[in-house]
């Protein structure tokens, strides 16, 4: 399971930050290779990017599941990454190949950065499950 474990880019200056953590799981093992070169890509592109302040990437390849987590000045500075190139390019095209995909957003207290993967885990699942119960 390649993993790039959590590189502080900028320390935080406030006692809150937002994160973003995603589960993205791919239709079949065979686009794995591809899924994490484009996965690399990002990750490089998000060290770059203004408004952050951290990030990790989990590849579990043989089971074709992508995590990732970020932490980020504020919102509008994830949004900023997702709309730049090449994230945006990447994901019309690898949208192709995924077969779910669950993001969360959530503030953090900047001196607990980084979380733990089993915490991304836990609130990963959270939001899936909340996804998933039927309307009432």
């Amino acid at each position: 399971m390649p993993t790039l474990p959590w590189k502080t880019v900028t320390p935080p200056t406030t006692a809150e930050v937002q994160c973003m953590a995603s589960r993205l799981e791919i239709t079949s093992v065979r686009h794995a290779p591809g899924f994490l070169l484009a996965s690399l890509r990002l990750w490089r592109q998000a060290l770059r990017s203004p408004g952050v302040l951290g990030v990790a990437l989990k590849a579990d390849m043989l089971n074709g599941t992508f995590w990732t987590y970020s932490a980020w000045t504020d919102k509008s500075a994830i949004y900023a990454y997702a709309r730049a190139e090449p994230h945006r390019s990447t994901i019309e095209r690898k949208r192709k190949v995924m077969r779910e995909a669950t993001f969360v957003f959530f503030d953090a207290p900047a001196a607990e950065l980084p979380l733990s993967w089993e915490e991304i885990r836990r609130r990963i699942a959270e939001q899936r499950e909340a996804s998933h119960e039927p309307a009432s």
